[in-house]
Parts: C-alpha cells; structure tokens; sequence
C-alpha cells in the first residue's frame, strides 16, 4: 500500500496558509526530480507568467558566473573597472575597492539603492555617481542598485541584455517551455534585480537544474558556490533571512532560497533533494513570507522521505475574506470629504457589493465578490487586471481588499465604518504607483 503520509502533509500545508490568510498564487512540490504537488488558486493558472521580483537577481548572478566561467570577468576585480565612462572626476576609494564578489553578496559599499525609480532613467548609472557610506565588502545591506549593476555589467560584457544572454545560456537548454519576458529600467535595460517574468513551473525547472549542480549548462562550481552562505545577516528582521546570504540568493534552516517580494520563491533542501516554489502577494502582511516558510518547514519538511506518493494536485482559488452577510448594507448616502485629507478622497457612496468614489484618478468603481475573489480592472487604472473580495465584519463594519495582478502584484485592503450620517476609511497599501493614495484615513459625512 502506499504510503500517503506527505499527501495529507500537502493538504495540511495549504489549509494552513488559507487559515493564516496568506494570498497564495501556486505552489509546487517536488521530491528527488518527481513531482508531488501542483496547487494553482484560480484565476492563476499552470504556464501563466508571473513577477519574480528578486527571484531576478539569482537569475542575473547567474549570468554573472557564467561570464566568470568563460574567462571574460573575474569576481576579484573592482566593478569601477567595467564602467570608467560612469566615474566621476575624482571617485570615492571605497567604490574603486568594490569587487564584483562583494556585488553578488550585497556587501557593496551603500546602505541604500542609488537609483530613483521615476526619477532616474539609467538605474545602474547612479550606483558610480552617488556617495558611498562605508567600507565595501564588510558587512550586508540589501540593495536592489546592486543587481542592477550586475545586469548592467553583463550587457557590457556580453553585449547583450541579461535575458537574452540567459535565454541562450540557460532558459532554451534547460528546456522551458512557457512565455518569459523581462521588464526594463527607462534606459531599456532589463531591471537585474526585480523583473523578471516567468510561470512556476519553469522557475522550478531551473531550480532542478541547479540542485543537480548546474547539469552542465550553470558551471558547477558557480552552481555549488552560490548557495553557500558568504556573509552574515544577524540584523534582518525577518527570522529566514537571518541565516546568511548566498550569490544574489539566501540561506534557510535547511539550505537556500531564490526570494522575491511578496511570496516568490524558489525553496531548495539539499539533504531530502526537495525543492518547493511558490507564487504569492503577501505584500500587505510583514510576515506574510514567513508565514510559507514556516508553514512548509513544519508541515511538510518533517515528513520528506522515500515514499512513493502519487502526485497531488489541487485546484484552489485565490483567499477571499469572511463575510457576515447579516450585516450588510444595500446601499449608502453620498458621503463627501474634505479637501486635503490623506486617501485623497472627494466623495463615496456604496451600491450593493460595489464602492464608488472619487479621488486623484478621477470617480472611480470598485466592484468586489463577497465569499469569493472577484475579477476586476483596477479602480482608476483599467488597463490593470485586479482581485477584489469584500467582507461584512460587523454592523456598519466592511473590509474590501484589492490586489493587482499584472506585471506589478500589490494592493490595498480598506476598512470602511458606516455610522449614521458619517463614513470613516482606514487603509494600507503595499508600495506602488497603482496604489498611490490608498495610505490612511479619512472621514466624511452625507448631506
């Protein structure tokens, strides 16, 4: 008979990302190179691109290794070397010690990013023009200007952009087989550190290539090197990331990870040869990514072992929000609100399960599905496919909760207090500019 153990783990896996209310996109499961789970939350589904966020600067490391493997960089010399024409007249020391070694593990001589995103137009060219803070190679700070620079660097050298010499190099001779893009910088430079677009399934193929040392298509010794721990981390918040971080990628309890923003991962376990990947949003919730780690360490990882379990595939759909329909409202007055408030809100009124109002973008709708996540276009952005649910909490009580799903996951989720002839608006908003506005409250009042 076969044992049945790690599929009730699955099962118990994704319950308990539902009961956390963690807003799951897919996962996968595979075990020694075989497949035990596929998990898509409708409307997502298996082949469909997604945003990678970070997952990007682990592809772009890549590149960087295989370039140090055909004896056109060496991870020893000063990146200053490679961009001359970027230097000022007389640049800082610090920056002229910076290896492209210390770039693959953030060890960079900045405590921020130096590009300014819809200010810049060449996000790599600020790395060599701003103001160093300290000693590079010493100690970690997470900067995204780095990865850049290494997209950057690659294109210099190869004389291609970063997703055309992977396509060469490492997508096509691993064999993906789904639609992969990758957004660029105003420049028309791929951004290194944060857009690549790719399905899961072909995120977990190259995962698989790489925990079999690389097959030959990632150099071996690059494939083996990147994910060991090459500086400390004991200052992050967030308790997976205090392990240590790798080449563009991080160490965990049990071996490491390709980590994007907002729940893009890529969790490979060498001992039990496991690899899980998901596909997330958890943008408005700070432990949100913690929340999939914990939940895949204790209800699966304990119980990774031999057996031959069928595969398991579950068709799920995207979190919704509980609803208390007893106390739901019909419809609402007009509320108005004064000018200069922080929602930049005008006027609002509810009809049925849809908000109306008025702010920067004009009047705007926001339909929403209550028990279920209801496809819409984005308020004030129709050209951006969203998700929206709503919910009943109390009497007079409702949270609407909007996600955008193109090329830029984020959201807002909005809690509204209905209270005679007055509304109150409370919301949080993840960081983008589709979600501009939505950071605050706000009250009005009807005539």
């Amino acid at each position: 008979m076969k044992d049945q153990s790690l599929a009730l783990r699955i099962r118990c896996f994704a319950d308990r990302l539902r009961r956390e209310d963690v807003n799951m996109h897919a996962f996968q499961l595979s075990v020694d190179g075989q497949m035990k789970a596929k998990a898509y939350y409708a409307p997502f589904r298996e082949g469909q691109p997604h945003r990678m966020y970070s997952v990007s600067k682990t592809m772009t490391g890549i590149a960087v290794g295989m370039l140090a493997d055909d004896g056109k960089i060496s991870l020893d010399q000063p990146i200053a070397d490679f961009f001359a024409d970027w230097l000022p007249e007389k640049p800082d020391g610090r920056l002229l010690r910076l290896t492209i070694r210390d770039m693959l593990r953030m060890a960079t001589c900045y405590r921020q990013t130096a590009y300014r995103e819809g200010v810049d137009e060449n996000w790599a060219k600020p790395f060599f023009t701003g103001a160093p803070t300290h000693e590079p190679g010493m100690v970690f700070h997470y900067d995204t200007g780095c990865s850049q620079v290494l997209a950057a660097l690659v294109k210099r050298v190869s004389g291609q952009e970063v997703i055309d010499f992977l396509e060469e190099r490492l997508f096509r001779p691993v064999g993906l087989q789904d639609q992969r893009y990758w957004l660029r910088d105003p420049s028309g430079c791929c951004t290194g550190g944060t857009g690549l677009c790719m399905s899961l399934r072909d995120l977990h193929a190259v995962t698989q290539c790489l925990l079999e040392g690389g097959r030959g298509i990632v150099p071996a010794w690059y494939a083996e090197q990147m994910m060991q721990k090459h500086i400390d981390t004991p200052l992050q918040g967030n308790e997976e990331e205090r392990y240590g971080y790798c080449w563009q990628c991080w160490r965990t309890r049990a071996g490491w990870v390709m980590y994007g923003m907002g729940g893009q991962l890529a969790v490979v376990c060498p001992e039990k040869q496991t690899i899980l990947t998901t596909l997330a949003d958890t943008r408005l919730d700070p432990c949100g990514i913690q929340r999939i780690y914990n939940a895949f360490f204790e209800e699966i990882y304990p119980y990774i072992g031999r057996e031959d379990t069928d595969l398991v595939t579950l068709e799920l759909a995207v979190q919704a929000l509980p609803d208390r329909g007893e106390f739901a409202l019909d419809k609402s007055p007009v509320y108005r609100f004064e000018e200069g408030n922080p929602l930049n809100l005008r006027t609002l009124a509810l009809q049925g399960d849809c908000l109306m109002y008025e702010n920067d973008r004009g009047p705007v709708r926001l339909p929403f599905g209550r028990g279920k996540a209801l496809e819409i276009a984005y308020p004030g952005w129709p050209e951006v496919p969203a998700l929206a649910a709503g919910g009943w909490i109390g009497p007079g009580l409702l949270r609407v909760r909007c996600f955008a799903v193109g090329d830029a996951p984020c959201g807002f989720d909005m809690l509204l207090c209905f209270k005679e002839n007055r509304v109150t608006v409370q919301c949080n908003k993840s960081n983008d500019p589709v979600t501009e506005g939505y950071q605050g409250v706000a009250s009005g009042t009807s005539a």
